[in-house]
């Protein structure tokens, strides 16, 4: 394994953040990133889009938060996802080059993180330098959306930057260190703040039977169904448990306990039962009973019975806020691996035509994890990666020795992740900014693990935190947490290990480290890169014990990125360009 040495000598002034490095011992002249302009029609129109698209008209302008020069969109086989792909082409005077370059982003974040500000933009410096730049969001990230024509994805992609520019206008223009936010609610969406309630059963609702009656029938139909395949059979019964169990409270300490438990102990046996017509209408005269029952208490005239309908209706529309979140959110890391870079690349192939077929990629935090999954995968099944070279930041197959990443396992115990289907992380973090920018800085320690200290612009950083950040599945957070164990990071079986074929890879990867990144410690990065063939990896590590330091963020967006980190890689891809 090798080591690539970087000499450049770190700026106090803020110009020097704008320029980049004059001498450095690689052998070219970076240029200046050009500025953007949102509203010409040469940057802002859609190219054609994929074959999905290719009867519709072209969309004629991007998002406002798109700051690329096109918005591309593929379609994700067998599903009503398009990811976004933002382009960014090399100017005129730029190098020319062989391969076109895929970023890819960490874990629940989009694009924005790549292109910061026309002064604080890796992807911008890397179209500066000829490459033909594209970054993929992932499902569920950024402007990737749901939509089955070119009307309801532009619709779909304007509403999610509305949503966007407003988190980061609402906390940076109503939040002040004499009004600090206590309560998140504000900046949730009503589905994604329902599972964070403590205990929501007690809204009054109006009581009606048939209602009731409908809507426990689909609940259980849905359970029966298996979720349209989300759920295992374990899982399923988890679920189905926690819903009689919050009813079976409901009647607790009464003479209708028992007749409940009667109906309970017939539905948890139906609904373990492969699902036809007999069953359907066995689950409906169940749930017509079970309403039967607590009607009949409703006649009582014992307190203990007072709003029990109303609770009822609230504990029922609550599991189905809970199911639509699970079926919503319903992917986890091999997806990604599988489905979304693949069809990335394939798409960008398309456009771009490298005459050999292959890619050169970077990958920051989890998007490198997906880098060396895939090199590992085409390693175990003699496939061709169609990789020329890679390079990740941030990156490891093992976390045990990260300790801000371990509060994510109690989300390993797939009852918790039932409970808690998706972790709103973009809406979170946006709402605890102020508590780590403002006195008296009470999470403080939340800057800690994005920059090092003096290493991000305070208004990059902001929006950073409130931009770029999205929300997470638990289902992808389960098999993440697999990197904490012996074995590190696993497919979703858990038999295969990826970090059991990175020494069948035949694939150039330059390996970088942070040295005050908590997220992805160095150690962590050097062990993966050992991984690999030693004459295929370089492992370099960014920091000086004197400073400057690099924490998990500063290797793509920090002030002497441009000057230090990106000039690094820039040299390590033209070798093999």
């Amino acid at each position: 394994m090798s080591t690539l040495q970087f000499h450049s000598q770190p700026q106090s002034r803020f110009e020097s953040d704008i320029r980049f490095a004059s001498s450095t011992s690689c052998s070219f002249r970076p240029r200046r990133p050009r500025p953007l302009s949102l509203h010409s029609h040469s940057s802002t129109s859609l190219r054609p889009l994929p074959r999905a698209f290719s009867n519709d008209p072209a969309v004629t302008e991007k998002p406002s938060i798109c700051t690329a020069d096109e918005l591309h969109y593929v379609p994700l086989p067998n599903s009503d996802w398009r990811l976004a792909l933002w382009r960014y082409h090399p100017p005129p005077q730029a190098p020319p080059r062989n391969h076109p370059l895929l970023l890819l982003s960490g874990l629940g974040t989009n694009a924005i993180g790549y292109d910061l500000s026309p002064e604080s933009s890796f992807a911008r410096y890397m179209s500066g330098q000829g490459f033909d730049t594209w970054i993929l969001e992932f499902r569920g990230a950024g402007l990737s959306v749901q939509a089955s024509n070119l009307k309801e994805l532009k619709q779909s992609a304007d509403a999610v930057s509305e949503q966007i520019e407003a988190i980061a206008k609402s906390v940076a223009n109503e939040v002040s260190p004499q009004k600090q936010p206590t309560d998140v609610s504000g900046y949730l969406s009503d589905s994604e703040f329902y599972f964070l309630r403590e205990d929501s059963i007690g809204i009054g609702t109006a009581w009606d039977e048939a209602k009731l009656v409908a809507e426990l029938t689909e609940i259980f139909m849905r359970l029966s169904e298996r979720l349209s395949g989300f759920l295992s059979e374990s899982q399923s019964r988890l679920i189905s448990t926690k819903l009689l169990d919050q009813i079976s409270k409901l009647l607790e300490d009464s003479q209708l306990s028992e007749r409940f438990e009667e109906v309970r102990i017939k539905l948890a046996n139906v609904l373990e039962k492969q699902q036809n017509s007999v069953i359907a209408s066995q689950i409906r005269d169940l749930s017509q009973r079970l309403v039967n029952i607590i009607e009949g208490g409703q006649r009582s005239v014992s307190p203990q019975f007072i709003d029990i309908q109303e609770r009822l209706s609230s504990t029922i529309e609550d599991f189905q806020k809970q199911l639509d979140l699970i079926v919503k959110y319903d992917w986890d890391f091999d997806h990604y691996l599988e489905e979304d870079v693949p069809a990335a690349m394939e798409y960008i192939r398309a456009q771009t035509k490298p005459k050999d077929g292959k890619l050169l990629a970077i990958g920051h935090s989890m998007g490198g994890i997906l880098l060396y999954a895939m090199l590992s995968r085409c390693g175990s099944e003699g496939r061709e990666p169609r990789l020329k070279a890679v390079v990740t930041m941030a990156s490891a197959l093992d976390y045990r020795c990260s300790k801000p990443l371990k509060v994510l396992l109690p989300l390993a115990d797939p009852a918790q992740a039932l409970n808690v289907p998706a972790v709103p992380f973009g809406t979170l973090l946006a709402a605890a900014y102020p508590l780590a920018s403002q006195p008296p800085y009470v999470l403080g320690w939340l800057n800690d693990l994005i920059s090092a200290e003096d290493m991000m612009h305070p208004e990059l950083l902001e929006k950073l935190v409130l931009n770029n950040f999205c929300t997470i599945p638990t289902k992808l957070i389960m098999q993440l947490t697999s990197a904490f164990g012996d074995k590190g990071l696993c497919d979703r079986s858990g038999k295969l290990s990826y970090r059991d074929h990175l020494n069948k890879s035949n694939v150039p990867v330059l390996a970088i480290a942070g040295d005050q990144d908590l997220i992805c410690p160095p150690e962590a990065v050097e062990e993966t890169a050992k991984l690999f063939p030693e004459n295929l990896v370089t492992y370099k590590l960014f920091g000086e014990p004197h400073g400057p330091h690099y924490a998990h963020y500063d290797l793509v967006g920090g002030r002497l990125a441009m000057e230090q980190v990106y000039p690094c890689i820039v040299q390590f891809l033209s070798q093999y360009d």
